[in-house]
């Protein structure tokens, strides 16, 4: 996004706007994280907001200052489709191609606003009027803050924005340790402390605080981990019987597959959890060094996101899902053994 970009923004927030901040289909830290923090910004200058999620977010994520004010697309449909045809201005935060936002992919195609899109993905969709894309950036907070800066306006983040900023960076970094957390992350964050996001209990908020049947199918995940040696690969699964069993809710699998890629000379990890509902299978892929899943879940998982971090499906069974996985690890041997 260059200067002439962020002027034409400026004038175009000069006076208020209709504007609709829209994200990805199942929604984490943070795509809630930076939904909610531009909606506050937003507000703060009379523009008429709403942020509307395609489907619901995970319980531990309900607290974050605004999550009372957000709309479910699936749930408020009619509402939703008549804000986004009303819309001046729709942000899309947090992905690049309108695919990823479910049922809501026609409405945001056929609306005629002014689209601007921030999003640290790769190979984004060129649908938008302005683009702020970087796949360098931790998360989409991250890009928020910037997006703030370059505004010149970081003086107005309160409190309330620094303790949404927080949750999507310490998120998607996997609390600072994955390889995207930079210094400039690291600083932003000691910003954001100082602005007032209380970061110990925001990590309690969404880390510690667990229900005893989401630990119960943690434990049958952790059961059902198998180690492929020669590809330095793990992967477990969660059939829709086992999540059944544990009275599974959204959002109680999150993390799961990193307990795979913690095993010593693991370089890949996966989890692939079945359901029934939308008759497919949920592929999450994580990856160390220059393991790139972002590649092979585009090639044969229907999906996409980082280099060490993505999501697929599969429209097999489980069985044959897992079976087709562990066949195409033969060409990756080398590119897995070489990390």
């Amino acid at each position: 996004m260059n200067k002439q970009d962020i002027e034409q923004i400026k004038q175009l927030l000069s006076t208020p706007k209709k504007i609709v901040i829209v994200t990805h289909k199942n929604p984490d830290g943070d795509a809630v994280g930076s939904s909610l923090s531009l909606y506050h910004y937003l507000s703060k200058y009379q523009h008429k907001t709403t942020v509307i999620l395609p489907n619901d977010c995970p319980s531990f994520l309900k607290w974050i200052p605004g999550a009372e004010t957000v709309l479910v697309y699936d749930y408020q449909t009619e509402l939703s489709n008549r804000l986004i045809s009303e819309a001046e201005i729709i942000f899309t935060l947090d992905f690049n191609a309108f695919h990823r936002t479910g049922n809501m992919e026609i409405p945001l195609s056929e609306s005629d606003a002014l689209k601007i899109m921030i999003d640290h993905h790769q190979a984004p969709d060129g649908y938008a009027t302005f683009m702020f894309s970087d796949v360098s950036m931790s998360s989409t907070c991250e890009m928020i803050y910037h997006f703030i800066d370059m505004l010149k306006d970081t003086n107005n983040i309160d409190a309330t924005m620094a303790t949404c900023l927080y949750v999507g960076i310490m998120t998607d970094t996997g609390s600072f340790k994955f390889d995207c957390t930079t210094s400039t992350t690291h600083h932003i964050i000691a910003k954001l402390i100082d602005k007032g996001a209380n970061n110990s209990q925001i990590h309690n908020n969404v880390y510690d605080t667990n229900s005893y049947e989401r630990l119960q199918l943690l434990g049958c995940a952790l059961k059902n981990l198998k180690i492929l040696p020669e590809y330095r690969t793990a992967y477990t699964s969660l059939s829709q019987e086992e999540l059944n069993q544990y009275n599974y809710k959204k959002g109680d699998t999150e993390g799961v597959v990193n307990y795979g890629l913690s095993l010593d000379n693991i370089v890949l990890a996966a989890i692939f959890i079945e359901d029934k509902q939308e008759n497919i299978v949920k592929i999450s892929l994580r990856s160390k060094g220059h393991f790139s899943v972002n590649e092979m879940s585009r090639a044969h998982f229907n999906g996409g996101g980082h280099t060490n971090a993505a999501g697929g499906k599969s429209y097999l069974s489980l069985n044959e899902t897992i079976e087709n996985f562990i066949s195409i690890l033969a060409s990756y041997k080398n590119a897995l053994n070489d990390e």
